[in-house]
């Protein structure tokens, strides 16, 4: 299934967002247009991996989920929780580097939106707004790790919806996914204009093969899998 965000997309309530968090954009929609097609409702217990704004929590919430949402960052974690007291929502906000605070945790459904963006900067970085999209030389630091933990977090029977660029390999996402015993699939995608980050590294996207010469576009994914 394809989809062209300028049609229809989702709708993404006005939120604070504090310096250094990201703000939702193309991808958070694309995400809230998938959670729109799964049945989520009071007995749904969601758990929003790497939150920062708060948006895909908020809008678990209003479909009526019981909603705990976590991240790295601390200024991420205060502007969560500024939204869900803005919007009256009850969410449990916590910092938390993927699921390091929710030992023995589980959910009927997982999101997450992680760091994506192929950055010339092997490491990660610790500090500052690129924490939230740089993720290494391939885009996949902390993909394979959420591809890791999230078996652990799913009950029998749940979900783990992930949007990602597919300049970061959606086929590892599915391998990786498969390999932890989950079936996952590829069941959105969309191409969006290229961003102001990845045009500021266009020149090394483009040495390193990952975007072509004539690109002005990329696809992003969003990859379903259930847990048997």
């Amino acid at each position: 299934m394809s989809a062209e965000l300028t049609e229809k997309p989702a709708r993404v309530s006005r939120l604070l967002t504090l310096p250094g968090v990201y703000a939702p954009q193309h991808d958070t929609r694309l995400l809230m247009a998938a959670l729109d097609q799964e049945e989520i409702g009071p007995g749904t217990d969601v758990l929003d991996l790497g939150t920062g704004s708060g948006a895909l929590a908020l809008h678990a919430a209003r479909l009526g989920a019981r909603v705990t949402a976590v991240d790295i960052a601390r200024r991420a974690v205060m502007t969560a929780r500024l939204n869900a007291l803005l919007h009256r929502r009850r969410i449990t906000v916590q910092r938390s580097d993927l699921l390091s605070a929710l030992p023995g945790s589980s959910y009927d459904l997982v999101i997450c939106n992680p760091p994506y963006v192929p950055s010339p900067i092997g490491r990660l970085p610790e500090h500052g707004s690129a924490r939230a999209w740089d993720a290494g030389y391939d885009g996949r630091a902390v993909l394979d790790r959420v591809c890791a933990a999230a078996p652990a977090a799913l009950r029998p029977g749940g979900l783990l919806l992930m949007v990602h660029s597919g300049l970061c390999d959606s086929d590892a996402t599915l391998r990786r996914l498969s390999d932890a015993g989950l079936h996952a699939r590829v069941s959105d995608r969309a191409r969006v204009p290229l961003g102001p980050v990845l045009r500021s590294r266009l020149r090394w996207l483009r040495e390193s093969g990952l975007v072509g010469e004539s690109e002005t576009t990329e696809e992003l994914v969003v990859i379903r899998a259930e847990h048997p």
